[in-house]
C-alpha cells in the first residue's frame, strides 16, 4: 500500500519510477489485511490525545483521516474494482472497563468536535447485538475494502502511466544508489524503502520496527434474517477494547470477516499457521452473536502487522544516505496511504512536509532504548512498549507546545 502510493505520487509528478517487489502488489501485508479503511488503529483518539496533547491530537488523528480518503478518491478516479463499501465505524465496549474506555473516548471526541454517536442500552442493540458489549461510538465515513484487489488494480494504473514493475524481485542489498536483486540492478537518484519485516543487513531501522502477527478468516454468505440477527440498521465495521482485540465486518457479498489473536502469539518470533487461535477468536463471537453457531467459517490466513516501539510509523532518511528513506512500520491501510504518499512529497518539495515530520521521525526517543532492548530481545521489548504507549506514554515535547 505504502509502495503503490509512493509510485502513484511520484509517476504522476513526472518522475521516472521504477517499482520492486518481493512478492506479488499486495501479496504481503497489504493483501492479507482486513481492508478496514478507519483512522482508528492501534491507538484511540483518546490515547493519542493524552499521548500528544490536544493540540497536536487532531493534526496526528488526520494522518489516517487523510491515508483513507486518498485510497477512496484513488479508486473512484481510476474506477478500481476492489469492493469498495462506505460502513460506520463502531468502538465497541465490553463490560464495565469497556464502558470506561468508550465514555473516555467520547469525552475527547467531543472536545475536539468530532462528530460520533454514543450507544449503550438499546440504542446499541439497534446496531450491534453482541451480549457482552456494554456501549459503543459509532463514527463515520468510514470504508472497506478488499486490499489484495486494490493493490493488483492501483498496479495495472501505474504500468500503464509507465511504471516499471518487477515482482518476484526482492531487494537483497543496497549499495550507494543501486538496489540489488537476485536478477539484477537498479540504479536511481532516490530510493524509497516501502517495506515490512526489515532485515538488519538491509536498514539501520530495523531494531526499531517489529511485527506483530494476527490471523484472519472468512465465513459462508450470511442470509439476510442472519445479518439482521447481528446488526439490525447498519452495517457497521467493528472492534473491541481488549488489548488484543477482535475486528469484523460484512463483505461485499456478505461474509462475515473476522480477525483477532492472542497474547501468546502476537509477538513471537516464530510464524504461526495453526488454526487454534482463529478458532479461539470465532468461538468467543459465537458467544457474542449466537446466530453464529449456524455459520460456517470456510477460509482462514495468518498474516504480520508491521509495528515500531511505540505505534507511530518512521518515514525518513538514512543517516549516511541521504538519498534513501525509509518508510516503516504503518500499522493499518490508511496510515500506510498516506507515508507513501508523505515520503513521495519529501523527494518532490520537502518543505510542505514539516508539519508532519516530527511525528514520522526516526530519531524519536523510545521508551525501550535499543541497549535493554539487546537484553530484553525484541518480543519482549514490543510487547512492553506497545502497552505503555498504549496506556501511559506522554510525550512532553508535545504536550508542552501552545
Amino acid at each position: 500500500m505504502a509502495g503503490l502510493h509512493c509510485a502513484l505520487s511520484l509517476i504522476t509528478s513526472g518522475k521516472k519510477v521504477v517499482l520492486l517487489e518481493k512478492n506479488i502488489c499486495g501479496g504481503s501485508s497489504t493483501g492479507k489485511a482486513a481492508g478496514f479503511l478507519t483512522p482508528e488503529s492501534e491507538l484511540s483518539i483518546a490515547e493519542v490525545q493524552r499521548r500528544y496533547g490536544p493540540n497536536h491530537a487532531k493534526n496526528i488523528w488526520s494522518i489516517p483521516e487523510q491515508g483513507a480518503q486518498h485510497i477512496v478518491n484513488t479508486i473512484k478516479k481510476y474506477r478500481l474494482k476492489c469492493d469498495l463499501l462506505e460502513q460506520d465505524s463502531l468502538y465497541l465496549g465490553i463490560k464495565g472497563a469497556g464502558l470506561k474506555a468508550i465514555e473516555d473516548e467520547a469525552k475527547i471526541r467531543s472536545k475536539l468536535n468530532m462528530k460520533f454517536k454514543l450507544h449503550r442500552g438499546e440504542s446499541l442493540m439497534k446496531v450491534n447485538t453482541g451480549k457482552d458489549y456494554t456501549s459503543g461510538l459509532q463514527y463515520g465515513p468510514t470504508y472497506a475494502i478488499n486490499p489484495l484487489l486494490y493493490a493488483q488494480e492501483l498496479k495495472k494504473v501505474l504500468m500503464k502511466k509507465g511504471v516499471k514493475i518487477y515482482e518476484s524481485s526482492q531487494v537483497e542489498n543496497i549499495k550507494g544508489s543501486t538496489a540489488f536483486t537476485h536478477q539484477g540492478s537498479v540504479k536511481a537518484k532516490e530510493i524509497v524503502m516501502c517495506i515490512d519485516k526489515v532485515e538488519n543487513t538491509l536498514s539501520e531501522i530495523s531494531p526499531n520496527v517489529y511485527h506483530a502477527q494476527t490471523f484472519m478468516s472468512v465465513s459462508e454468505p450470511l442470509k439476510q434474517k442472519d445479518i439482521k440477527a447481528m446488526f439490525p440498521t447498519d452495517k457497521v465495521q467493528c472492534w473491541d477494547n481488549k488489548l488484543v482485540y477482535t475486528y469484523y465486518r460484512l463483505t461485499g457479498d456478505n461474509r462475515l470477516l473476522v480477525g483477532g489473536g492472542s497474547a501468546l502469539t502476537t509477538f513471537t518470533p516464530y510464524y504461526v499457521n495453526s488454526p487454534r487461535v482463529i478458532e479461539n477468536v470465532q468461538k468467543n463471537l459465537r458467544k457474542q452473536f449466537p446466530v453464529l453457531n449456524r455459520i460456517e467459517f470456510i477460509q482462514y490466513w495468518p498474516g504480520y502487522i508491521d509495528t515500531t516501539k511505540d505505534l507511530m510509523p518512521i518515514v525518513d532518511f538514512d543517516t549516511g544516505s541521504p538519498h534513501v528513506q525509509y518508510v516503516v512500520g504503518n500499522v493499518g491501510l490508511p496510515w500506510a496511504a498516506f507515508c507513501g504518499d508523505f515520503a513521495a512529497r519529501m523527494i518532490l518539495n520537502r518543505k510542505s512536509c514539516t508539519p508532519f515530520r516530527r511525528y514520522l521521525s526516526k530519531n524519536r526517543k523510545f521508551f525501550i532504548n535499543r541497549a535493554v532492548q539487546a537484553v530484553l530481545r525484541k518480543p519482549l521489548t514490543f510487547a512492553l512498549n506497545n502497552s505503555y504507549s498504549i496506556f501511559l506514554q506522554k510525550d512532553k515535547e508535545f504536550r508542552q507546545d501552545k
